[in-house]
């Protein structure tokens, strides 16, 4: 693929030298460079020029302007270019309007090398699709279901409301009963309802004339339950009053249920507990089914949430904001495309790649950022030629807000009101919740000063409240045991409150000083050093793995156990361990196993998911976060006997006991004492040829001296 890179300084309103910048592209075949590249006297006839000089099939363009990037798009439409092989990078809001020149172009040509870098690893789009009805509930919103009904079919559940009076309702079938309950999916919701009036009622008024003054509704007719039993329950001609409450069920594709309680804190597809504007659309929009882009590849093979019906890693089902992640079985793991919407949530909290993004995927993120910070040419990378930035932050962009946002600043420097903030390198990124240890530790691996992580605060609509406070307390806690400091930061530009916003971000450049890691030498592939595995390339715990080596090779830690670092797990075992070959049999990663001396444990291949102190019979594993780094292959070298695997060390002593009559090892010398302590009275007897207690014996042996008898 031939590749144009054009950059443009917007009428020279953009604070970038443009042969600068071009020298700092690279990669590319070709990098052109135009004050005004829209302009219809030079700058369109020069692009198109070097589009047909240079047979280009791909174009990375500095525009963020949105009609202008139609008119661009169009013109390498013209010359046979499809619309997807033109990319647009801001080089103005983003850089010219908020940096001085110097950073401005730095960052500039670093974008450019980074889209290109991405576009590389960009994956093949892909959809998938639900069919569903047009059947809708709405509880307790009169307004609501007489807007929802020109289209749908529409049930308005009253919830204890009184509808007498209200106009509208024509095409809308009301149900009587208060809600106790919703399960479900889109397209397959079931609403649980409960009432003091069965569906013999014929509506004629009595209880409402003889009952408790505003504790029966008219429309439709339906008791509190609340109100007092008495003789008024008896004056039903069909007996449809029932003071113990009666249920039932109806089933919808979509529920508005204003003030429910939103399971997921995210929200769910289909499940709305508001009745806005947004919702009426929402609703209307997923009428019939949907179809939409399959966010996730999801490998149940190298998952680790369990084994036997044992739960293990539970890290993606907790993570979800939007429900779309369930549990089936204890030792299983079930992901709905449908309600996925695109956060990464369970994606950067998954420590074995069972689960992940398909765009950006994870070795996306690290090509980009390596081309940010310049990873060479000779590495089979990117160089940038420029020198303009020089504590570089990388910083992680929420694709919803936080890109907007400082889209909106940029614009207000241009508008005169002086805003100007650090040189960030941005990565985009679908939200926060996409960002966990492996990118942050990745990309200070890569040289980085300082990683931001730019989101939407306190009420995204993915993370709640305090979105990222807790990974950037521990990921801080982390690279100081590492010996780098603090060095990781979450921001939430607000598009109306630039300066607290500028306040944080530079009093976090201020606090950072150089990275002792070179930057733009390291160059991922995101696999473990030493240990052969199943797991696909940059999956968390291998490239957080691979990234901590690196910075190690710069950096003197102040710890022998880095902490903050959830997926890698230390293990204890107590003397209450009987060698039973259960936590072997169970560990996804394979990261323990069963010899003739005891119980070993590989840490750097283990992923800390627990089930080996679910399943333990004695309970005798515990096991701690943190990544020990004396039980890390290669500090161990001095340790290890002449042909031992330094990748294991012994975590239990105890030896394995010998079948007295073939001689192959069995089982453990204390499962043996064990089980002959709690069975050996029951037993025995039962093999009086036997020359010694029948639970020295393999289970083979013992069924041939239990069938035996001495013939």
């Amino acid at each position: 693929m031939k590749t144009g890179a054009f950059v443009c300084s917007c009428a020279g309103t953009c604070e970038v030298d443009l042969e600068a910048a071009r020298e700092g592209i690279e990669g590319v075949d070709v990098a052109a460079s135009s004050e005004l590249l829209c302009g219809e006297e030079k700058g369109l006839p020069a692009m198109e020029q070097v589009v047909e000089e240079y047979d280009l099939d791909q174009l990375l363009i500095t525009c963020p302007e949105p009609g202008v990037q139609e008119r661009l798009g169009g013109v390498a439409e013209d010359h046979g270019l499809h619309p997807e092989a033109v990319s647009f990078i801001d080089q103005r809001e983003g850089a010219g309007w908020v940096h001085p020149e110097e950073e401005a172009t730095d960052k500039t040509a670093r974008m450019v090398n980074a889209r290109h870098a991405g576009l590389e690893e960009e994956a093949i789009s892909r959809t998938v699709s639900r069919e569903a009805g047009n059947a809708v509930a709405v509880v307790g919103d009169p307004e609501a279901a007489a807007t929802l009904s020109e289209d749908s079919e529409v049930t308005l559940i009253a919830d204890g409301e009184e509808f007498a009076g209200v106009d509208g309702l024509e095409d809308v079938t009301i149900e009587r009963g208060r809600v106790t309950g919703v399960a479900g999916e889109f397209g397959d919701f079931s609403i649980r309802l409960e009432s003091r009036v069965t569906d013999d009622c014929i509506s004629c008024m009595k209880c409402v004339h003889e009952g408790p003054d505003g504790m029966v509704t008219r429309r439709p007719v339906d008791i509190d339950p609340e109100a007092p039993r008495g003789e008024w329950t008896e004056v039903c001609p069909t007996d449809a009053i029932e003071m113990d409450g009666v249920t039932s069920e109806i089933e919808v594709d979509q529920v508005v249920y204003p003030g429910g309680d939103q399971k997921a804190r995210g929200g769910r597809i289909g499940y709305y507990t508001d009745a806005g504007p947004a919702t009426m659309a929402a609703v209307e929009s997923l009428l019939g089914g949907i179809t939409k882009p399959d966010f996730l590849d999801f490998e149940m093979d190298v998952c680790a949430s369990g084994e036997s019906n044992q739960e293990g890693c539970r890290a993606c089902y907790d993570a979800c904001p939007h429900d779309a992640v369930a549990k089936p079985r204890p030792d299983e793991v079930d992901i709905d495309p449908i309600a996925c919407q695109n956060c990464g949530a369970c994606t950067s909290s998954c420590p074995t790649g069972a689960v992940s993004l398909r765009e950006p995927s994870n070795e996306r993120i690290a090509r980009e950022v390596e081309a940010l910070l310049g990873t060479g040419a000779d590495q089979g990378g990117w160089l940038s030629r420029a020198s303009g930035i020089e504590n570089p932050i990388v910083a992680f962009v929420c694709g919803e807000r936080a890109d907007d946002a400082l889209s909106e600043f940029g614009k207000r420097a241009a508008s005169g009101e002086g805003i100007e903030y650090p040189p960030i390198l941005p990565v985009s990124v679908n939200c926060a919740d996409t960002v966990g240890e492996s990118h942050v530790a990745h990309a200070l691996a890569c040289g980085a000063a300082g990683v931001a992580l730019f989101g939407c605060g306190c009420d995204c609509r993915h993370s709640g409240p305090d979105p990222k406070e807790e990974l950037v307390e521990r990921l801080n806690r982390a690279t100081r045991d590492l010996g780098l400091g603090g060095r990781v930061g979450f921001f939430a530009p607000e598009a109306g409150d630039p300066e607290d916003f500028i306040e944080a971000l530079s009093a976090f450049e201020d606090s950072l000083e150089p990275s002792p890691v070179p930057e733009g030498e390291h160059r991922a592939d995101g696999t473990l050093l030493h240990s052969e595995h199943e797991n696909p390339e940059f999956y968390n715990h291998g490239w957080t793995l691979e990234s901590v080596r690196t910075i190690l090779e710069h950096a003197e830690p102040e710890r022998e156990v880095i902490r903050g670092l959830e997926d890698f797990g230390r293990m204890k075992v107590s003397d209450a361990c009987t060698l039973t070959p259960t936590c072997s049999n169970l560990c996804p990663t394979d990261a323990i196993r069963r010899t003739e001396w005891g119980l070993e444990f590989n840490h750097e291949k283990c992923v800390n998911c627990g089930l080996c102190e679910e399943g333990c019979p004695e309970s005798a594993i515990t096991m701690r976060d943190g990544l020990d780094l004396s039980l890390l292959p290669e500090n161990r070298a001095e340790e290890i006997e002449e042909g031992e695997d330094p990748a294991w060390t012994q975590t239990f002593e105890g030896e394995m006991l010998e079948c007295a009559r073939c001689g192959d090892p069995f089982t453990s010398e204390r499962s043996a004492a064990k089980i002959e302590e709690e069975v050996g009275d029951l037993v025995a007897g039962l093999a009086p040829s036997a020359e010694e207690s029948v639970f020295n014996y393999c289970p083979d042996c013992r069924a041939f001296l239990l069938y035996d008898r001495g013939n």
